[in-house]
């Protein structure tokens, strides 16, 4: 695939095209596709793609991120067939680089919290988690290699998780927003999900126009951080986060770190998001308001009693918690944490609670979910390693040293999707 060979690439193209034709209509990662369009990234080419660094990788885009020719819908019918002029700065550069976009995936709506119709590839009648829910799940089900998403709460840690992939979010601000719709710009993070951490690095690399961290590296120092919600965590992901600090502890030196007194992270994440979400949308009249959903009209409420005093202390005491979260890395290179409270949820109704992502996503640090562990039902579970605000690269050679320590992820076979779901 990643040769320069027209050929393989052709290959690798119809594999993925195969598995969306017999798989995506019960799976629904994607809101747009054109199987054409995807097809003429590819013929006649062969020249094009000679020595480019993501030659044949298959691309998803999360839709809330331009991409020619789909339209960047949202999640909402409020935006349907609102097509964009031109591709997003990271989706122009991936192409840039020999990416063949395949279509649009599935968010949920405005990038919160209500669902898509997407399904769990590992359990139809689970979520993949949100709000990149597409994205994980075609990634997961081999329909892409990578699918771009975005975090501002929770929304890549906590899909690849339940999906059992990788999931990478750069330190905020990293990446450009250019031509991406946002929700809370004090958060909003473009990352994306993909299979393993050499994608990552890989993709990275090619979205900062940078050399590619190929040696793995083990960190002087390991924290191994519960958080304060420990006890809102399931035995599958308490087992997973206690397991890879043994795991770890055989290349670096391993300890607890507690984080108790950032406990209040969570909340001014919730309120700095309600506040300036409420100013993004900005709902306007009765027929608007009946386009939205009931739980994203809950946070635009909470925006709007919010004063601008309250929402500024919120983000002078934000301020205040980066200081202190930089002095622990002054101990650690590298701090691990549960990336979601265990399996994903049976039911479609809801993607899951964010609790182990909001602190970090008002830290803004860098973060990649890595997968590996199972819970009781089978469902994958992962955890997360986090760094340095603006230690990227430092991050995915650590990443890159503890996928080789824990242990080989469940991969998605299509053992019982022959058959008709429930």
């Amino acid at each position: 695939m990643r040769d320069d060979g027209i050929g393989s690439i052709r290959r690798h193209v119809n594999d993925c095209l195969e598995r969306i034709d017999r798989f995506e209509d019960r799976i629904r990662a994607f809101v747009t596709f054109d199987r054409s369009a995807v097809l003429s990234q590819v013929e006649g080419r062969a020249d094009w793609f000679r020595n480019r660094p993501l030659a044949g990788i298959t691309l998803g885009v999360k839709d809330i991120i331009d991409a020619l020719p789909y339209p960047t819908e949202c999640g909402t019918r409020f935006r349907r067939s609102t097509q964009p002029v031109q591709d997003a700065a990271v989706v122009a550069r991936l192409k840039s680089a020999g990416a063949v976009v395949f279509g649009k995936t599935v968010t949920t709506e405005f990038a919160y919290f209500a669902p898509g119709p997407t399904r769990n590839p590992f359990d139809l009648n689970r979520t993949p988690g949100g709000s990149s829910s597409g994205s994980a799940a075609a990634v997961a089900a081999g329909f892409i290699d990578v699918g771009l998403g975005s975090q501002t709460a929770a929304s890549i840690t906590r899909p690849a998780s339940y999906c059992g992939v990788v999931g990478f979010k750069p330190t905020h601000g990293r990446y450009s927003l250019a031509g991406v719709r946002g929700l809370a710009p004090s958060f909003d993070t473009l990352g994306f999900l993909c299979r393993d951490v050499p994608t990552a690095a890989q993709v990275h690399s090619v979205i900062m126009a940078a050399d590619r961290v190929a040696e793995p590296k083990a960190p002087a120092r390991v924290g191994v951080c519960r958080t304060p919600w420990w006890d809102m965590a399931e035995a599958a992901t308490q087992d997973a986060l206690l397991k890879s600090a043994v795991l770890l502890s055989a290349g670096a030196e391993v300890e607890e770190v507690g984080l108790d007194d950032f406990v209040d992270g969570v909340r001014l994440q919730a309120e700095i998001m309600a506040f300036e979400a409420a100013a993004m949308i900005s709902p306007d009249g009765d027929v608007l308001e009946r386009d939205l959903s009931p739980v994203l009209m809950k946070m635009i409420e909470l925006g709007r009693e919010m004063d601008y005093a309250h929402y500024q202390k919120s983000l002078r005491d934000a301020a205040e918690l980066r200081r202190r979260i930089d002095t622990v890395f002054e101990t650690y290179d590298v701090l691990v944490a549960p990336a979601a409270p265990g399996e994903a949820p049976e039911g479609l109704a809801s993607t899951g609670d964010p609790i182990f992502s909001r602190l970090w996503s008002l830290l803004g640090l860098p973060t990649i979910t890595v997968p590996g562990f199972t819970g009781p039902s089978g469902m994958p579970v992962g955890i997360q390693l986090l760094a340095r605000a603006g230690q990227d690269e430092a991050l995915l050679s650590h990443a890159l040293w503890a996928e080789q320590l824990l242990p080989a992820p469940k991969r998605w076979t299509s053992v019982g999707m022959e058959v008709s779901d429930a």
